[in-house]
């Protein structure tokens, strides 16, 4: 499969801000601490092939234990992760396949027992970007892998 078009060359003003808007996200600290789960996760739910390699890629170099990579899809009967990380997971989850009726009252309360409300604000965004970056790759077929020696993600020794 052969990316259908490179959005990065023919929208170049757009797709800067986006990235732009991406690396905000990346300086918040309480972000950092989930990013790679969450972005994990809702590339898996969108079957965006070019994230899901990326984002595992990523979280192995900034040493995530792998064992926990492979559970992210099945993190609900998983007992790896913390009551935070299940919030956070439960929120891309809900942000990702938006139900008709939105995201319940008994979601957004168990998640704000673990997040603040600045803390959920900003997750939402990161949810919110890594989902239209799954739709831009799924859309164009970005190649999982073709990107790794530019993003530096070749370090993750994996194959």
């Amino acid at each position: 499969m052969s990316q259908r078009l490179d959005y990065f060359k023919l929208s170049p003003q757009i797709s800067g801000k986006y990235v732009e808007f991406n690396n905000l996200l990346g300086q918040k600290p309480h972000l950092a601490e989930i990013a790679h789960l969450v972005t994990l996760r809702a590339s898996q739910i969108n079957g965006c092939a070019f994230c899901v390699d990326m984002h595992v890629k990523e979280a192995k170099i900034a040493g995530e234990r792998e064992l926990r990579l492979h559970h992210v899809a099945v993190w609900r009967e998983s007992q790896l992760f913390s009551p935070r990380e299940r919030a956070a997971l439960e929120w891309t989850e809900a942000l990702t396949s938006l139900s008709p009726r939105g995201v319940s009252d008994d979601i957004y309360a168990a998640v704000r027992e673990q997040w603040s409300e600045a803390e959920l604000s900003d997750l939402s965004f990161l949810v919110v970007a890594i989902n239209g970056w799954n739709r831009l790759n799924v859309a164009f077929q970005a190649a999982p892998g073709s990107f790794d020696k530019l993003f530096g993600l070749d370090k993750a020794n994996l194959s």
